[in-house]
């Protein structure tokens, strides 16, 4: 399945302007500076906002078309969101936070052990570490089965021992998943880790040279870097794969 998103959107300072297809597996770690409109092009993306004009596809299904007055909502795009805020519900359980998205709820115990989880199925959020609050909001996010996930700063406001757990297992997970996931992140050393591709934004437009002497450091650690890869027309994600 293949991500394309061609939008502008005003925002306060300057305007989002991006032209994307991102792969159709795998993770495009996307980087910038703060207010790059990193975050503005995950909620474009999830229908949490609307483009001023654009279009918004994945696999051949349009989400959004301006020019035809075209907007899928939310619920209808079967996507997981995990931002850094663990939405959860504080009066349900693990298990019953988890249910409450699932497709499948004999699912949701297979999630719960895949992530680590399992023996906190009857404890409630508020009973947990940060580290396990985030496994469950991703445990909630795979149990609506998404054709895409979205990551914006999932592991931000965790300490650098579970973050960089959290990590391994995203990383092993990106690769079984087959879908298309977005992981927005300040951390360069972590677009690295996880990213098969790295999109920079700068100010709302793709960045390749941002910032230069970090990208080329990033492309000093790993194989096959390319870096014409922001060509003329449509942009597709500059590929970085990760050296083992």
């Amino acid at each position: 399945m293949s991500l394309r998103v061609s939008v502008i959107r005003r925002l306060a300072h300057f305007h989002l302007d991006v032209d994307l297809s991102f792969p159709s597996d795998g993770l495009t770690a996307i980087v910038g500076p703060s207010g790059a409109g990193k975050t503005s092009l995950i909620r474009l993306v999830a229908g949490l906002e609307r483009p001023d004009q654009g279009t918004i596809s994945l696999d051949g299904t349009t989400w959004v078309d301006t020019g035809r007055g075209r907007f899928m909502s939310p619920q209808k795009r079967c996507l997981g969101l995990v931002s850094q805020e663990y939405v959860l519900f504080p009066h349900m359980t693990v298990e019953r936070n988890v249910a409450f998205a699932a497709r499948d709820r004999e699912r949701v115990p297979e999630l719960l052990d895949l992530f680590g989880i399992g023996h906190l199925a009857p404890v409630r959020p508020d009973a947990i570490s940060g580290g396990e609050r985030q496994r469950v909001a991703i445990c909630q996010a795979l149990a609506r089965e998404p054709r895409l996930l979205l990551l914006d700063e999932p592991f931000s406001a965790l300490d650098v021992a579970t973050r960089h757990t959290l990590r391994r297992e995203l990383k092993a997970l990106s690769r079984d998943l087959g879908i298309p996931i977005l992981h927005v992140t300040h951390d360069l050393d972590e677009a690295r880790f996880l990213g098969d591709a790295i999109v920079s934004l700068d100010r709302g437009r793709v960045a390749p040279d941002w910032p230069g002497e970090q990208i080329r450091l990033l492309a000093s650690m790993a194989r096959d870097y390319i870096p014409e890869g922001f060509g003329p027309g449509p942009h597709t994600p500059t590929m970085l794969r990760n050296a083992t």
